[in-house]
């Protein structure tokens, strides 16, 4: 019996922009099936609700996640006034109204209440577990649990738009485990109306800021992409931008690339500690850490220049 192909060794970053709707597990499969590639995943999830900016990675790109996830975003989102739901967004069900409604002045004397480090319960239909299950599936059976609160940071929090009394747009900077619809949910108790989101778009994760024009398919597509769609693949090392980078010779490189540490000699040796990532002849070869001038790998790409 012949052995199934597992697909082709793509590496590389794919900034996508996933359409309403859609899980980012699903949007991972699809385009996983149309780059015909053997192993991929993304970096930071999106709601089905929310549409904008998903990073997702193929091959050895994969080793690079957690560096895209550790990245600031950014958002633009519209938080409904007057009702709370039991998922902070239109999904779900209504749990409480209120009749009251900001006015322009109320809403932006409140935002600096949520910006800085600020204390945030995630929402109870959320991916975090709590003693072994996921809290949306608690939630989804009416089990009784409590969600601790954590620390977040919101760098930036501005009012971009009042359509009508029952709305307002707002743009968001925001680090690592921040929850848009807590941040709606929480402003609309601090205004005494409630609040929940009503559209969610993510406009940029780390240093992945702009999408190459067709990174977006339509949803009826099926042709796959082996040839034209490398063309919109990012570096590997695009996660990494905000790490060193050490150039190095390719007999550093071949002892890298058999996980020894090489040691940064010489006048020109940079003067770093912390993670870096290292190249070769314009290939990147690992990804470490420099203590004591020695450069220990970490995780080994296997890539060509």
């Amino acid at each position: 019996m012949a052995r199934r192909r597992k697909g082709q060794a793509v590496s590389g970053w794919l900034i996508l922009d996933k359409p309403e709707g859609l899980t980012s597990t699903k949007a991972v499969g699809r385009v996983r099936w149309l780059y015909d590639a053997t192993k991929a995943g993304h970096a930071g999830t999106l709601d089905p609700l929310a549409t904008g900016i998903l990073p997702i990675a193929f091959g050895e790109a994969t080793k690079t996640v957690p560096f895209a996830v550790e990245g600031a975003k950014a958002y633009r989102f519209t938080v409904r006034f007057g009702a709370a739901t039991d998922t902070d967004d239109t999904e779900g069900k209504v749990t409480e109204t209120s009749d009251l409604r900001p006015s322009r002045e109320e809403i932006e004397a409140a935002l600096p209440q949520f910006t800085g480090a600020i204390s945030q319960v995630p929402p109870r239909y959320s991916a975090l577990k709590v003693d072994g299950a996921r809290a949306y599936d608690l939630a989804r059976d009416e089990e009784e649990f409590e969600l601790a609160p954590r620390t977040v940071t919101i760098d930036r929090l501005t009012l971009v738009d009042l359509p009508d009394s029952g709305h307002c747009v707002l743009e968001a900077e925001c680090g690592k485990g921040t929850y848009v619809r807590a941040l709606a949910r929480d402003l609309g108790r601090a205004l005494g109306c409630l609040g929940h989101v009503s559209a969610l778009r993510r406009t940029r994760v780390g240093g992945s800021v702009k999408r190459r024009p067709s990174a977006r398919r339509g949803r009826g597509s099926r042709r796959r992409e082996p040839g034209g769609g490398a063309a919109l693949l990012h570096p590997v090392e695009t996660a990494l931008q905000d790490l060193p980078a050490l150039n190095l010779s390719s007999s550093d490189a071949a002892r890298l690339r058999q996980g020894q540490p090489v040691l940064l000699r010489g006048r020109d040796a940079p003067i770093i500690t912390g993670p870096v990532y290292a190249v070769s002849k314009g290939a990147l070869v690992a990804l470490g850490e420099v203590s004591q001038g020695e450069f220990k790998p970490r995780r080994i790409f296997n890539l060509t220049g």
